[in-house]
């Protein structure tokens, strides 16, 4: 008799299809593991396995990680992975029937993104910039500066994912670019227009990333614009984001409010009320669903009262 696959080896399986067959990227995989991960070591403390757990058994973990404190969004989420992951042992015949079929999540609303203002972006945009020009700074800090304005400057100039903006390829920066090819989720290619500002922000940093490579002897390939000695062999998100929770403290904003998603939100929000289209809005970020874009038309709705407010002959009555 066959014994039944581990839930280790359950989700190997399950994160392999979602790689073959859904173009899955490592960052959703890697939240699908750990997810399922904490799933399976609640279910082992109850002699439980993904084979053989009950409804019951799964409404007991939704219900352990709202006494752990999870929020509603976190909760909703792990909901996702294992409704995901039962249809999976369905279809492949794991299991004969869909524990996770019949649970209910959390209510919840959804949240607006946090925008920043056109005026809290100059701010961040500037003090980046005045980092760069510090005359004592030491080779190393003066690098440093440049790439965190050169991160910002393309960040806000495209609303590039994270993960996109850190493994740009150094061709991106190419100064006769007008677009540059993003590789998204789901493997899925866009292209993404550049601005004066941010294709000077990259030839900045590129010279000083070439003069500093020069005075220590190092080599001036790899493929990567922004080159690290880590295992990815790019600067990774969370270096990223607390360069920039750092500079915000430096320009006079509340870090906490400040990310690299923020300023992605930003990107959108700032051009949807200047009049862009939607559906053009939904094509640079990458957003495979209108749905998903959607989440910004408070800022249509709020464009479009104005304009009705300030153009209607009679909006001043």
């Amino acid at each position: 008799m066959r014994s039944r696959p581990t839930d280790a080896r359950l989700i190997q399986l399950f994160t392999d299809m979602l790689a073959a067959e859904q173009g899955a990227g490592s960052n959703t995989l890697d939240a699908y593991r750990r997810d399922l991960s904490d799933l399976s070591g609640f279910l082992a403390r109850a002699s439980l396995t993904f084979a053989n757990v009950t409804t019951q058994g799964l409404r007991n973990y939704l219900a352990d990680l709202d006494g752990r404190g999870y929020k509603s969004s976190s909760v909703a989420r792990r909901l996702s992975a294992m409704r995901h992951l039962f249809r999976f042992l369905l279809n492949e015949r794991v299991r004969q029937d869909d524990p996770a079929a019949i649970l209910s999540g959390p209510k919840r609303g959804r949240p607006l993104p946090k925008v920043l203002s056109i005026g809290d972006v100059d701010r961040l945009l500037s003090h980046a910039k005045a980092l760069t020009e510090i005359a004592e700074a030491s080779a190393s800090q003066r690098l440093r500066a440049l790439r965190l304005y050169c991160l910002l400057e393309v960040l806000y100039a495209t609303g590039l994912r994270v993960s996109e903006l850190v493994a740009l390829p150094v061709s991106a920066a190419r100064r006769d670019a007008r677009m540059i090819v993003i590789r998204g989720k789901g493997d899925k290619e866009r292209l993404v227009p550049l601005n004066e500002a941010s294709r000077q922000a990259m030839a900045d940093y590129l010279v000083g990333l070439g003069e500093l490579r020069k005075k220590s002897s190092r080599s001036t390939g790899g493929k990567w614009l922004f080159p690290s000695v880590g295992e990815s062999g790019h600067l990774t998100r969370q270096h990223f984001a607390r360069d920039l929770k750092e500079l915000a403290v430096g320009a006079g904003l509340s870090p906490r409010l400040i990310s690299p998603h923020v300023l992605r939100h930003a990107f959108a929000s700032h051009l949807l009320h200047n009049g862009a289209d939607l559906r053009v809005v939904q094509t640079l970020l990458g957003h495979t669903d209108i749905s998903t874009t959607q989440i910004y038309t408070h800022v249509v709705e709020e464009r479009l009262k104005s304009l009705v407010r300030d153009l209607h002959p009679l909006g001043d009555k």
